[in-house]
């Protein structure tokens, strides 16, 4: 109950505040979270410097620090769900590579939309929507009831399609039988069941659901980001599908596929470090 009320406060600061108010008052709480939380503070740290191994400790500590202030951010802007709409869209987002997309989808097999736990990959959902697509996320349970309303709600309020991971492999065929979007994070397995891959160099456990939807279906992976600029705009980024040449072997292509969308996660991680938002050890 009691993380549920803080949800809710954030919500109700973030709405209430100007923009401008709403990201200070986040990243006030960031810096201080970020000051006394000396375990999460290590495990940034630490995942900064396998990226970056010959790095100065000045600028871990100062990419560390980033993190948490924009994922707070990230956090305000969530909250701020109901306030997104087309004219948010035309003022805040510049969309690139639409075209990618498009040209996807006219496949007819849906379009398996990759991201990561980097930029602002719940707004990216949200723009998505409102841009007219029909659009799918698969996204963990809360153990809290109330959260997990939450949640959904927050979701919902932008037309995105919340699928729940209890029923993810029906809801996941027949959204990409549908010809819909089904977007999907590649870059931390929650299932226990992913693909071991190296990372930035290192193993590390990732999810295989993009590719193991793709081998299946032949829909095409698209990997879409959307990241924060340093005006407090986004920027909505398509790439072009990712390519592969089938060899019959599913294990082996969706070996092949996953370590094609971890180049694509890794470039975009080494070009936005302080938008990775990852919380805990990475690597096995």
């Amino acid at each position: 109950m009691r993380e549920f009320l803080i949800y809710r406060l954030g919500q109700f600061l973030a709405m209430a505040l100007p923009l401008k108010a709403a990201y200070f008052v986040a990243a006030f709480f960031a810096r201080l979270q970020y000051a006394l939380s000396r375990k999460d503070r290590l495990i940034v740290y630490g995942n900064l410097r396998a990226i970056f191994p010959d790095e100065e400790e000045k600028e871990i500590a100062r990419l560390a620090k980033e993190v948490f202030v924009n994922f707070a951010k990230y956090l305000a802007d969530f909250f701020r769900f109901e306030k997104v709409d087309k004219r948010f869209l035309a003022e805040k987002v510049k969309v690139m590579g639409r075209e990618n997309l498009d040209g996807a989808l006219k496949m007819g097999k849906g379009v398996i939309a990759l991201s990561a736990h980097i930029g602002n990959y719940e707004l990216g959902g949200a723009v998505i929507s409102l841009l007219g697509y029909r659009l799918n996320v698969v996204a963990l349970d809360h153990d809290n009831k109330l959260i997990n309303d939450f949640f959904i709600g927050q979701r919902a309020r932008t037309g995105v399609q919340v699928i729940s991971v209890k029923s993810v492999l029906r809801n996941c065929f027949e959204a990409l039988k549908k010809g819909e979007v089904l977007a999907l994070l590649g870059d931390r397995d929650f299932s226990k069941h992913g693909i071991i891959t190296g990372f930035f160099g290192k193993k590390t456990l990732i999810p295989k659901g993009p590719a193991a939807f793709s081998v299946k279906t032949g829909a095409p992976i698209v990997p879409g980001f959307l990241f924060r600029m340093p005006d407090d705009t986004f920027e909505l980024r398509f790439d072009k599908p990712i390519s592969y040449r089938a060899t019959g072997d599913r294990e082996a292509d969706e070996k092949e596929v996953t370590g094609l969308c971890v180049k694509v996660i890794e470039d975009y991680i080494r070009r936005y470090p302080s938008q990775w938002y990852m919380f805990r050890r990475f690597w096995l």
